[in-house]
């Protein structure tokens, strides 16, 4: 450090009347009270307070402040408290660098700590996915768009507005807010109202903070295990299997109902259900394009493969063949999306008329597999048809052609057919069908 022979006990009067010289781009007005410290001028005529001392050999300068924002005193005080750290053998600047990070990182935490649901919900809805899939599929994505809605929309049917979902009181928390306890509370407020859609609404919010966790941004600020804690697991509702399915002796009376129904779009989706085992969203998305006449093949959408193709058989096909084509899907309806979307109505007519107490529209496709293999057929054939996954099947899995699986779901339709009564001509003009008493 170079001797400072512009020495003066730094006063107010002395540090107005400072100025650098216009020749020179910087000028230095040290102060005699503290050594260390000294006023920087510039021909702009900018003053600020400046520490300059030696540190292992070398000299340091850190800038203290502007006079506007420095009072001597207090440019005193900061340079022998720099002082200090230097003569400890401390790089203030170290220090200062040290002291910034730790903001910035309380800051980023505080921030992170901000986070709420809502704020990462939206995100969650367009990358979020199950295991070995590209993406929601669309009526598991919906479902989880009504669950998180504010509610307040004109009901399309009925008065009023709609109620907010399940999961909309959640959006509000931080995603550290979301423990144990406030899942309990927000569990058992909602089990109130319903404890099948509140325990559904959990699960799929589990879902989302298993996606949370694995995501290195928020993978801190959430405990993805609080939605499976003791407290919460012992209010679920206790989980039954249903067995519900058509009894051989029901489906008489079960196929002449739907034969009752004013609208044989839906009689005739109720029976391709019962008679492909598929679930009942694929059936309602099931497009002309889809139907192959010519091949007798059906193209279904799939829930573990993208699609899946069966066989289409001659009763299937003839009561297919008579439907009206109103729009793209074989389904239509005059609903929102143009397609069946609700057949529990409908279907309640039917086991009314047919004197049946408990039949779920998923007891149709429970239906198919027990009647399937009362017809004989192979476990894996009955397994492929429906879109089962490959470990589900009895016989291990061999996955069969379309040509290969249709003599078995043919021999499966003429049992359940025969079994209802119904006398069928596959050589007869569509619609010529009539269901007769055993």
């Amino acid at each position: 450090m170079k001797p400072q022979t512009n020495r003066v006990n730094l006063t107010a009067g002395r540090v107005d009347a400072f100025t650098c010289p216009s020749d020179k781009a910087q000028a230095f007005l040290w102060d005699t009270d503290t050594p260390t410290l000294a006023l920087r001028a510039t021909p702009t005529g900018r003053k600020t307070y400046v520490f300059e001392a030696r540190l292992h050999g070398s000299t340091i300068r850190i800038n203290i402040g502007t006079l506007a924002d420095w009072p001597i005193k207090q440019a005193r005080t900061k340079a022998q408290g720099l002082k200090m750290l230097v003569d400890a053998g401390t790089d203030p600047r170290e220090v200062e660098r040290d002291r910034q990070t730790a903001k910035a990182s309380d800051k980023a935490a505080a921030t992170a700590q901000a986070v709420t649901v809502g704020d990462v919900w939206p995100r969650y809805l367009e990358e979020g996915k199950p295991k070995r899939k590209d993406a929601f599929k669309p009526r598991y994505r919906a479902d989880l768009e009504t669950m998180a809605a504010p509610g307040g929309v004109k009901k399309v049917r009925g008065q009023g507005v709609t109620r907010p979902g399940p999961l909309y009181p959640l959006l509000a928390l931080t995603l550290s807010q979301v423990n144990e306890d406030s899942l309990k509370s927000w569990f058992d407020a909602e089990a109130k109202t319903g404890k099948h859609q509140a325990t559904r609404a959990l699960m799929m919010f589990r879902g989302f903070m298993r996606w949370c966790s694995a995501r290195p941004e928020y993978r801190s600020m959430i405990d993805r295990d609080a939605g499976r804690a003791a407290a919460i697991v012992e209010s679920l509702p206790q989980v039954t299997k249903r067995t519900d399915c058509l009894e051989a002796a029901q489906l008489p009376g079960w196929f002449a109902g739907t034969d009752k129904l004013g609208n044989r779009t839906i009689a005739t989706y109720l029976k391709a259900l019962l008679i492909t085992g598929s679930r009942r969203e694929e059936m309602a998305g099931l497009l002309w394009v889809d139907v192959d006449f010519r091949w007798n093949r059906l193209t279904l959408a799939d829930k573990v493969d993208a699609t899946r193709v069966i066989p289409l058989t001659p009763y299937l096909a003839q009561q297919l063949a008579t439907l009206p084509r109103t729009n793209e899907f074989v389904f239509a309806s005059n609903a929102k999306g143009g397609r069946i979307t609700e057949p529990r109505a409908s279907h309640g007519k039917v086991m009314l008329d047919a004197g049946i107490t408990t039949l779920t529209i998923h007891g149709l496709r429970r239906s198919f597999s027990l009647l399937g293999e009362s017809a004989g057929a192979p476990a894996g054939a009955i397994a492929q048809v429906m879109g089962h996954k490959p470990s589900a099947t009895a016989e291990g899995y061999r996955p069969r052609s379309v040509d290969a699986l249709r003599p078995y779901l043919a021999q499966i339709e003429v049992h359940i057919l025969q079994q209802a009564g119904v006398m069928f001509d596959a050589q007869a003009l569509p619609g010529a069908l009539r269901v007769v008493a055993n």
